[in-house]
């Protein structure tokens, strides 16, 4: 049998606190940290993603993190398979894993669930494949087969072109449809209790302008530099602020002080959208400033 899974999520507006906090809990309980970061994902994306250091990585075993290349797609399918990892890992070992991070997308999808995908021949996914080797092709097949779904894809959206590609194909139906006859399983098991840190608005943006200074004296001008000559602006990790301020003053359109500025102001709305959303989604979440919740997490533990 089994033994039960401990497990909870610490979530909270960027800069906040939430990973010093899981990594001090994670260590002192000899728990697992399972990142709920959509930029932390990728290799070479560290200072641009506050990623933790190797320090800090080598004191506690870490999900989700490093394991694509900035060019790489990385959607909630992957995201629910190292949930699905992380949680086999942590209930073997009976320690506790803790998901932490920003990107509460993950978490709420995670709690949702997603719908599976159908079995799929051999013979589809080598026609998908053969047609994802002509963009342009395959984009006029998805247009013929599942018309529906062609209309709200751009045509270079190769991850989903694909994906819906092989539903459709497999299945002969719209993806939406099959999706709608097969609704989503959450993997989530055991109680998943959140616990959500509040920090003054002030404060927080005091948090946000150190924590600029710091990736910009660590060298994310030059890390941003190697992103772009190793993989190009194309990238949906490219688009991340902090990485896009800086390519806007490569382009001569901001000086430095600007871009600092401008990477604070954007960091800035981006915690009050995290707050928005998770106000609006997390429904049974225990709120508090981080020493309260430290303390309210321990007794989970």
């Amino acid at each position: 049998m089994k033994a039960p899974l401990r497990q909870l999520a610490i979530i909270g507006p960027t800069a906040s606190g939430k990973s010093a906090l899981a990594l001090d809990l994670a260590h002192r309980y000899g728990g697992r940290i399972l990142s709920i970061d959509s930029l932390a994902i990728y290799r070479e994306i560290d200072i641009a993603s506050a990623k933790p250091s190797r320090e800090e990585l080598a004191l506690v075993p870490h999900y989700g993190i490093d394991l694509f290349a900035p060019d790489e797609p990385f959607d909630v399918i992957r995201f629910v398979s190292l949930y699905r990892e992380a949680a086999e890992a942590a209930r073997h070992d009976n320690v506790p894993l803790i998901l932490v991070g920003g990107s509460s997308f993950y978490l709420k999808t995670l709690m949702d669930g997603i719908s599976p995908l159908p079995p799929l021949s051999q013979e589809v996914c080598r026609r998908v494949e053969s047609l994802m080797l002509r963009p342009e092709e395959a984009y006029r097949s998805l247009q013929e087969y599942a018309p529906f779904t062609a209309q709200r894809l751009a045509p270079g959206d190769r991850y989903r072109i694909e994906k819906s590609l092989l539903i459709a194909l497999q299945t002969g139906m719209e993806p939406v449809n099959y999706f709608r006859l097969h609704p989503p399983v959450s993997p989530i098991t055991e109680p998943l209790p959140i616990f959500e840190i509040e920090t003054d608005r002030e404060a927080l943006r005091r948090r946000i302008v150190l924590r600029t200074d710091a990736m910009l004296r660590a060298g994310l001008v030059d890390e941003v530099a190697a992103l772009e000559k190793g993989y190009g602006r194309s990238p949906q990790s490219m688009k991340a602020i902090g990485i896009v301020e800086v390519l806007e003053y490569f382009d001569g359109r901001l000086d430095y002080r600007q871009m600092r500025e401008k990477i604070v102001t954007n960091t800035a709305r981006l915690a009050k959208r995290q707050r928005t959303f998770n106000r609006s989604q997390f429904q049974k979440v225990t709120r508090g400033e981080i020493e309260e919740l430290k303390r309210e997490i321990e007794s989970h533990l």
